[in-house]
């Protein structure tokens, strides 16, 4: 129990530094040397301001210096993240495939939120995620990065492809993340994220639409549902596999 407690404070910590990068990436600023700061006022924040989802529950959701509102979206991106490093330890244990899977979720928590909030995946946190990832795949075994490359190969010439089909129906970030997305999950489970990301990504869009909330040329971030689709995948996919083919 005290070892999941640690594996949980640690997700909670990383969904901090997440938050981070999500706020400084697509404003240009570095997630490294600039200490942390409130949003609003500037203050420099001191350590008890920094703990990972409690400081927010303490402060009821407002800055301690100049007690402007802060987003629910701080406390969501740590607990989210804690709880997918739980899960990860849970299901792989203490491996290379677990350690993939932490770096793989990290940038598909950076990369949904940003999405979200700005309409982009930045090419910078795919760049991260893939460089990372080559060596610890490779760690794993030379299977599976050998289909880990032809899941990269093969997921991101299939998005290019719809996306030259729809004429710009599917923006560039989404390319390269589906790749990266094959990177980390090889062959059949990319399969998988991806079928799932469009079921997704439909389901939603139809309600969207039929709600009012979305017209028919409004832009609707696709990135939240590959990531949606890759994180069912990596934990569920083979099972889906041999459900389908008992299906059949």
């Amino acid at each position: 129990m005290a070892f999941y407690i640690l594996v949980l404070i640690t997700g909670l910590v990383v969904g901090s530094f997440l938050n981070v990068c999500i706020y400084r990436i697509p404003q240009g600023e570095t997630v490294v040397t600039t200490p942390s700061h409130c949003f609003a006022c500037g203050t420099r924040l001191k350590p008890w301001d920094l703990v990972p989802l409690f400081s927010y529950l303490l402060l009821r959701g407002k800055c301690r210096y100049c007690r402007v509102k802060i987003s629910v979206q701080y406390p969501l991106v740590e607990l989210i993240t804690g709880l997918l490093f739980l899960a990860t330890i849970y299901y792989w244990g203490i491996s290379w495939q677990a350690l993939a899977m932490l770096v793989f979720f990290s940038v598909l928590m950076v990369t949904t939120v940003i999405d979200i909030h700005h309409q982009i995946i930045p090419d910078s946190v795919l760049l991260v995620g893939g460089l990372l990832g080559l060596p610890i795949i490779f760690f794993q075994s030379l299977d599976h990065l050998k289909w880990g490359l032809i899941g990269f190969f093969a997921a991101g010439l299939l998005l290019l492809l719809i996306a030259l089909l729809s004429k710009g129906g599917m923006g560039g970030g989404d390319i390269k993340l589906a790749a990266v997305m094959g990177l980390y999950l090889g062959l059949k489970p990319v399969a998988i994220a991806l079928f799932l990301s469009f079921l997704l990504g439909g389901a939603v869009g139809i309600l969207l639409l039929a709600t009012g909330i979305k017209g028919r040329k409004d832009p609707v971030p696709f990135g939240p549902f590959l990531a949606a689709g890759a994180i069912i995948s990596a934990f569920l996919g083979e099972r889906i596999i041999v459900w389908y083919l008992g299906f059949l």
